[in-house]
């Protein structure tokens, strides 16, 4: 997820040795309380979850650059403790990819309902941060295939990864291909349509949760459930994301950004593959279509 194009950026000050783990736990969970609060998430295991995670493991490095605005400010040093804020962190400050914003990302990760034992798909992984997250959710019964497209983002992230016996790292696309069947489905890149790959891979009752975004980058995120009669779907919050290579496809994008401007995407309840769009239609792409309606039983 990245803030806009970055711009320029002062020098960091310096660059001290990483705080203590001592000192950085009560930062970590203060951190942690936080953003779920922020959210308005009230989840133990998730709570737990990011807790037990620390963001400096994943983010390289110090100083850091923390995106701001259009650009970044860098930390004045590499103590750790400058992580434990709900900003974005620079990845690739040159083409503005970053970790994304973690009270967004528990908002998300809480709506996908994981539970223990399940399968977890994580599409757009970066250095495996919020994989990691994923991973302590489903925990030791269950497994997560994360794909990463960047190789040398899915270097980092399989080396970051790597003491999760349970997580798969596949440096390559996430799209147009066929995924493990998953009961949550996570995209972390902007789309501008349901992939049919991701659908397909879902088990019944499966939770998929992508951005739905216009050429702009901005729109909504959308979670889609796989029920008997169909898709159920609605938006849970506003959102900004770098685009999802190989799910983008311009006019749509460009229609998107239109009607998002509009508005009245709170509304929507199902999606709708191959047949027409009735009068209950909010938006209509190709062979797919978000309804107002409600999933008939």
């Amino acid at each position: 997820m990245r803030a806009g194009n970055p711009g320029g950026s002062l020098a960091p000050m310096s660059n001290t040795p990483a705080a203590p783990a001592a000192r950085l736990a009560p930062h970590r969970e203060f951190f942690a309380r936080f953003i779920l609060a922020k959210a308005g998430v009230a989840n133990p295991r998730l709570l737990a979850a990011v807790v037990s995670t620390p963001r400096e493991a994943y983010v390289g490095a110090g100083p850091w650059l923390i995106a701001a605005g259009r650009g970044y400010v860098p930390t004045p040093n590499a103590d750790a403790t400058f992580l434990y804020q709900d900003v974005l962190v620079a990845l690739d400050a040159a083409r503005g990819i970053n970790t994304g914003e973690p009270s967004l990302h528990v908002r998300c990760i809480d709506a996908l309902g994981i539970a223990e034992g399940e399968h977890a798909v994580h599409i757009g992984a970066g250095t495996g941060y919020y994989t990691a997250i994923l991973a302590r959710m489903v925990g030791g019964g269950g497994h997560v295939d994360a794909y990463e497209i960047d190789t040398g983002l899915a270097t980092k992230a399989t080396t970051n990864l790597a003491a999760f016996g349970r997580v798969r790292v596949h440096a390559e696309s996430g799209v147009g291909q066929p995924l493990p069947e998953a009961d949550a489905i996570y995209i972390n890149a902007g789309a501008s349509h349901p992939e049919r790959s991701w659908l397909e891979a879902l088990r019944p009752d499966g939770r998929l949760m992508f951005p739905l975004t216009g050429n702009d980058g901005q729109g909504g995120m959308l979670l889609v459930q796989r029920k008997p009669s169909g898709y159920a779907a609605r938006f849970l919050c506003g959102v900004g994301f770098i685009p999802c290579e190989g799910a983008r496809d311009g006019d749509t994008g460009a229609r998107l950004g239109a009607v998002f401007a509009a508005g009245g995407w709170g509304a929507v309840r199902a999606l709708h593959l191959d047949i027409s769009p009735d009068t209950s239609c909010w938006f209509a792409g190709n062979r797919w279509w978000l309804s107002t309606d409600e999933l008939a039983d």
